[in-house]
């Protein structure tokens, strides 16, 4: 049994979509980010980043102690080893997947995160900030558009993690002020994607449970309430 420590999010929705495509049984333990939850000691135990999704696996494949994994990349890699799936084990195969993963984690979801806080949550409109991160997403869009228009039906060969991993986050395209028409092959492969039965499964884990964002959350997220320990990670 595998623990899932999640919200509804984009990179939430990378896991549960994971854990869905390799029909592995999993707990959902559900986190309230507006709350807080991410800032508690025992979750920072399992990700001292102070950032989920956190996995916790009572079943390792080396059968010792239960391993916890934090953040979405290694988590995926984590899974896609344990299920012997969606990780090629060819060489050349193997890294044209993990250099895919590596663009979404270190450029795509963290500059249409920017993008986002900047459109949607910023308590000021920076015309600055605002035009730099949403060129820089059209800029990410634009890269997975003339590769997947390269005569690819998915990011890396056969579907993979790099696929759960970016589609979360093109999910997210209307609230980024984007419209895929302007990138059709992306729109091609998201409906290809998005069709998947564990796809939809996977989204609509905790579906229910996702709340509009009120003062309190607000402060939290973004790291005025936050404790000591948490804004020290932030810095």
């Amino acid at each position: 049994m595998i623990d899932l420590h999640y919200a509804p999010t984009p990179n939430g929705w990378k896991i549960s979509i994971m854990l869905e495509e390799c029909g592995l049984p999993y707990t959902v333990v559900p986190m309230q980010l507006g709350r807080g939850d991410q800032h508690k000691p025992d979750f920072l135990k399992l990700s001292p980043n102070g950032r989920m999704p956190a996995i916790v696996d009572h079943a390792p494949a080396d059968g010792g102690d239960p391993v916890s994994i934090f953040e979405s990349g290694a988590i995926l890699i984590y899974l896609a080893e344990k299920c012997g799936r969606f990780m090629p084990t060819e060489m050349r195969k193997r890294f044209d997947v993990m250099q895919w993963l590596m663009w979404q984690m270190g450029g795509l979801g963290p500059m249409l995160g920017q993008n986002g806080h900047f459109l949607l949550y910023a308590p000021e409109k920076i015309p600055y900030a605002m035009d730099r991160y949403t060129r820089e997403a059209k800029r990410l869009y634009g890269v997975l558009d003339a590769h997947l228009g390269e005569g690819c039906d998915y990011i890396a060969g056969d579907y993979s993690i790099a696929d759960m991993a970016c589609f979360p986050w093109i999910m997210t395209h209307k609230a980024q002020g984007l419209t895929l028409d302007d990138f059709p092959h992306v729109k091609r492969w998201f409906a290809l994607v998005r069709a998947r039965p564990q796809v939809q499964a996977g989204l609509a884990v905790g579906k229910q449970e996702k709340k509009p964002m009120d003062e309190q959350a607000r402060k939290i997220m973004f790291g005025v309430d936050a404790p000591a320990h948490a804004q020290a990670q932030q810095q």
